[in-house]
């Protein structure tokens, strides 16, 4: 493409326009500026900057300095000022301009990065020798006694063990960190404590108790043929034997300790079917019994032996009742009381809906008719259809496999409503007493505003732990992203934070097509703020906890390289993960800088 000089002075006015309102931006934002904390003024400057370019779309200018060769402005996000200038000052030179000097940005290239590198290391430690971007695991409850796994981690590659509140309890987390820093001591390594606040996840209430009764059902091959049969062990408490392979039925003891090898047992189930259990194993405390046809036990069930007479079961726990639901049907949530499964006609129609209350009663305050409602991390789609003070209707839109089970404790998602709830409950509170002096990091889940940013300074100023402890800030509701910039210049009043993309509420929030471009534009934004990222939510989930990767997942793993950290959630296999993920993440830093793309030698393959 020819561009003459009068085109070249065209895009040095059109530099000059941007530079301008760049600085009438900041000058206009400078009484937020000076309450930000010292470490953090330049790059809440340039952050203010970067809002100031990305109100223009400069694809077209963008397009013209690609076809003199100059820099299209595509890796200016952490030095925004510096990257106007200097191609300005390019610009002119090309038409025999008389700038003597390069002009000065207050912020150069090269210590935009050098901040961003500054923070990553406050937040996360030094950056091991193999690769810039650090490792965060989510610690399971084992890891409070075996510390053998928690030292895996270590040698492995974990830089950061994240500790979820939601989970277990101050004796447990305080195990959990203890095993942690001997680990980290015992490797020489530095291994920061994350503790996540459980934050107001809003979810499903109780249902209803189903009846006490268990269904065993033998395998068998297509054509009907026995496979193998069903296994119970018999035993006087259920509770002893939670880690079994087998569903305990349990049984008077007295009456288990004359079982014998081969002895048969008959009963009749709850629908009056004569069914037999063959004893398999016997020791003092339980016997393993084999059943060879569909059978359902409940308690009071009459198990009979010729050689040890007849006993009933004993009582056992309530089935977990769901909701079966389908496209079409409507679902009524409540502010209280035990939800209900639809209850149907002889011909199968619904003649009441199902019915389950909501955990956070606020929301009813805020949802409004119209607006979409989402349960089970996106598994149920449904709009909301009217509204009343103590309940509101829902249509179910969509469910997966055309048929889906809604139960207890599942998360409820309110992707546009203004729900107006806090980023803090009072469990939080008492939390954070506890992290402040056991945690490096707080995780700072479902922050919608910057009030919520205030809301947190509040409680940490009375725990006397502002600018003490480090923040991440969960990013997982359509609220939080499209405040991102308010939550961080909030935010920035301390030292030092951090931004984890939690792509699993969030992709629920903002529909999964939208995802990708938000969580590019989420590393956009913090690249311009200097302030590390965290990729987090299903990386290496099927290797965590199946022990072999999905090839997705492998890519999704070499993507997450331009994050700073990436977080693997707990499993089985956990160490499988980690020890790939620092390969990777290793391998892939010859050619990828953060955000800009590095060219080493070509390699085949093969040798």
């Amino acid at each position: 493409m020819n561009i003459n000089q009068e085109s070249i002075e065209r895009l040095i006015n059109q530099m000059n326009a941007l530079i301008t309102e760049i600085e009438s931006n900041e000058e206009k934002h400078q009484n937020l500026l000076n309450e930000i904390n010292p470490e953090y003024y330049k790059s809440a400057r340039n952050l203010i900057h970067y809002k100031t370019l990305r109100s223009h779309d400069i694809r077209k200018l963008q397009n013209k300095l690609k076809y003199l060769g100059l820099s299209r402005l595509a890796n200016s996000s952490s030095h925004v000022k510096a990257s106007l200038l200097n191609t300005k000052h390019i610009l002119s030179s090309l038409i025999g301009g008389h700038e003597n000097a390069q002009p000065k940005a207050g912020l150069s290239i090269k210590n935009g990065q050098k901040l961003q590198n500054k923070f990553t290391k406050e937040l996360f430690g030094t950056k091991p020798k193999s690769r810039r971007v650090r490792i965060m695991v989510t610690q399971p409850t084992e890891t409070a006694e075996n510390y053998e796994l928690v030292l895996d981690m270590v040698k492995n590659g974990m830089n950061c063990a994240r500790i979820n509140c939601a989970h277990d309890n101050p004796d447990t987390w305080l195990q959990i960190i203890n095993n942690v820093k001997k680990a980290s001591q015992e490797l020489g390594k530095t291994v920061k404590i994350a503790m996540d606040l459980a934050g107001p996840k809003i979810r499903t209430g109780e249902i209803i108790p189903g009846p006490k009764v268990r269904k065993f059902s033998p395998e068998r091959d297509d054509i009907g043929n026995l496979i193998k049969p069903a296994f119970i062990r018999l035993a006087e408490n259920v509770e002893d034997h939670q880690e079994s392979e087998f569903a305990t039925i349990p049984v008077d003891k007295t009456w288990l300790e004359h079982l014998k090898i081969d002895e048969k047992l008959r009963f009749e189930d709850t629908r009056g079917k004569e069914r037999t259990l063959k004893v398999i194993s016997t020791t003092a405390n339980e016997a393993i019994v084999s059943c060879s046809e569909t059978a359902y036990i409940a308690t009071d069930t009459i198990l009979t032996s010729k050689i040890n007479k007849s006993t009933p079961v004993r009582e056992m726990s309530p089935i977990e009742q769901s909701l079966l639901l389908k496209e079409g049907d409507l679902l009524t949530i409540n502010k209280t009381g035990l939800g209900e499964p639809a209850v149907r006609d002889e011909n199968g129609k619904i003649v009441k809906n199902a019915h389950i209350s909501c955990q956070i009663p606020e929301i009813f305050e805020w949802v409004k008719v119209g607006e979409p409602i989402l349960f089970d991390d996106g598994k149920i789609e449904g709009k909301i259809i009217h509204v009343n003070t103590d309940s509101f209707v829902v249509e179910v839109l969509r469910v997966k496999n055309f048929a889906a089970k809604l139960k207890a404790e599942k998360g409820i998602n309110f992707p546009v409503s203004d729900l107006n709830i806090s980023g803090l409950t009072t469990k939080d509170k008492q939390d954070l007493e506890f992290i402040v002096k056991h945690a490096d990091i707080i995780n700072f889940s479902f922050v919608n505003s910057k009030k919520d940013v205030e809301e947190l300074f509040e409680v940490l100023q009375h725990l006397n732990a502002l600018d003490k402890i480090d923040i991440i800030l969960k990013i997982e509701t359509q609220s939080a992203y499209d405040n991102l910039m308010d939550i961080l210049l909030t935010a920035m009043k301390t030292k030092y934070i951090g931004v984890m993309i939690a792509r699993g509420d969030l992709a629920v929030e903002t529909g999964w097509d939208k995802i990708g471009w938000v969580q590019k534009e989420i590393l956009g934004i913090c690249t311009a703020a200097h302030i590390p990222v965290i990729w987090a939510t299903q990386v290496f989930e099927n290797l965590a906890k199946k022990g072999l990767p999905s090839r997705a997942e492998i890519t999704d793993a070499t993507t997450s390289g331009k994050a700073d950290c990436v977080m693997l959630n707990k499993g089985p296999y956990i160490n499988y993960a980690i020890n790939l993920l620092d390969k990777i993440l290793g391998d892939m830093e010859k050619y990828d800088e953060k955000n800009e793309s590095m060219l080493p030698s070509m390699k085949k393959l093969k040798a």
